[in-house]
C-alpha cells in the first residue's frame, strides 16, 4: 500500500471512531428539545455562521429538535449610525423609542432573521422564520417608560413555534415582542431562557464569545466545566462574578428552576463547539445541570 493511501486510511479510520464514540450521545439525543440562543461573534463573522448553520443542520438530521433565537446588536447599532439616529442607554439598556424600534424591527426580522432562514435553508427546506410577535409568541409589556419599548416578556406562547417543529421544520425566532401598543424589543439571552423553560426543553445552549464560565476570567485554566442548580444559585449569591457574566448566569439559574434539564455556555466562535459539546466524551464549555 502506498504511504499516502495508508495516510487517507488512518484519517479515514479516525473520523470513524469519532463517529462510534457520538453513538450513545445520538441514540440519547435523538427526539429531545434544544433552544439555542445565536448571537455575538459567531454570528458575525461568515465562516464562523457557515459552521454554526453546519453543526445545527447535522443536529437536525441526527434528530434533534431546535429552536435558534437570535439578537443582533451590532447590526441594530450599525443601522443606527448609517440613520444617524443617537443611540441612548440607562442603566446599561439601550434607550428603544418609536425610531429606535422601527430600525431593530428592519435589522432583527427583516435582515438578520432572513439572512439565516437562508444560511440553513441552503442544505435544503430546514428553517421557518418568524418574529416574537407571529402568534404573538412573546407577549411583552414595558420594562420602565424611561426606556421607551424595552420589553419584559410576561408570557410566552408556544403553539406556533411547536407547530413549526411538528412540520419538520426549524424555527428561527427574532426576539421582537409584541403587546397591546405595538412592538417591544426583548434581550436576546432573557428570550431563548423563557421560550426554553415554556417548552420544558431539554437543553438550552447560549452561544458566546467566551469558553464558558471562569472562576477567575484572567486565569484561562479556572473554566468551571460543571455546575448543579444548587451551586449556581450560590455562585450568584456569593459576589464573585464578573458584572457582565450575572444576567446570564441569572438567566440559567431560572431556566434550571423552571425545569430546564441542562444548560450550556459554548464559545461559539471555536470551530463546530456544538458538536463538540453534544457529541464527544471531552466536551467543552460550561454545563449546568439539575441537582
Amino acid at each position: 500500500m502506498k504511504k499516502r493511501d495508508r495516510m487517507e486510511r488512518d484519517r479515514a479510520a479516525g473520523k470513524a471512531e469519532l463517529l462510534c464514540e457520538a453513538l450513545p450521545w445520538i441514540n440519547k439525543m435523538s427526539g429531545k428539545t434544544f433552544v439555542i440562543k445565536y448571537g455575538g461573534s459567531a454570528m458575525e463573522d461568515p465562516e464562523l455562521c457557515r459552521q454554526v448553520v453546519a453543526d445545527i443542520e447535522m443536529l437536525k438530521l441526527m434528530g434533534v429538535r431546535i429552536v435558534l433565537v437570535h439578537g443582533g446588536g451590532k447590526a441594530i447599532n450599525a443601522m443606527l449610525k448609517r440613520l444617524d439616529v443617537p443611540v441612548k442607554f440607562k442603566d446599561g439598556l439601550r434607550v428603544t423609542d418609536d425610531e429606535t424600534m422601527e430600525a431593530v424591527q428592519e435589522v432583527l426580522v427583516g435582515h438578520v432573521n432572513q439572512q439565516l432562514v437562508w444560511a440553513l435553508n441552503e442544505y435544503g427546506h430546514n428553517a421557518v422564520g418568524i418574529s416574537g410577535a407571529d402568534g404573538k409568541t412573546l407577549k411583552a409589556e414595558p420594562v420602565d417608560p424611561d426606556l421607551g419599548r424595552v420589553g419584559r416578556i410576561r408570557e410566552v406562547d408556544t403553539s406556533l413555534i411547536n407547530t413549526i417543529l411538528d412540520d419538520g421544520y426549524i424555527p428561527v425566532v427574532a426576539t421582537v415582542g409584541c403587546g397591546p401598543d405595538g412592538f417591544y424589543n426583548i434581550n436576546a439571552d432573557v428570550a431563548a431562557d423563557k421560550i426554553a423553560e415554556a417548552m420544558g426543553a431539554d437543553k438550552l445552549i447560549y452561544l458566546t464569545d467566551v469558553d464558558g464560565l471562569f472562576r477567575d476570567f484572567s486565569d484561562e485554566d479556572s473554566l468551571v466545566a460543571q455546575l448543579t442548580r444548587t451551586e449556581t444559585h450560590e455562585l450568584l449569591e456569593s459576589g464573585t462574578l464578573d458584572g457582565g457574566m450575572i444576567p446570564k448566569i441569572r438567566s440559567v439559574a431560572e431556566a434550571l428552576d423552571a425545569g430546564v434539564s441542562e444548560v450550556v455556555i459554548l464559545n461559539g466562535t471555536y470551530p463546530h463547539s456544538l458538536l463538540l459539546e453534544i457529541f464527544t466524551d471531552a466536551g467543552c464549555g460550561t454545563m449546568f445541570t439539575q441537582d
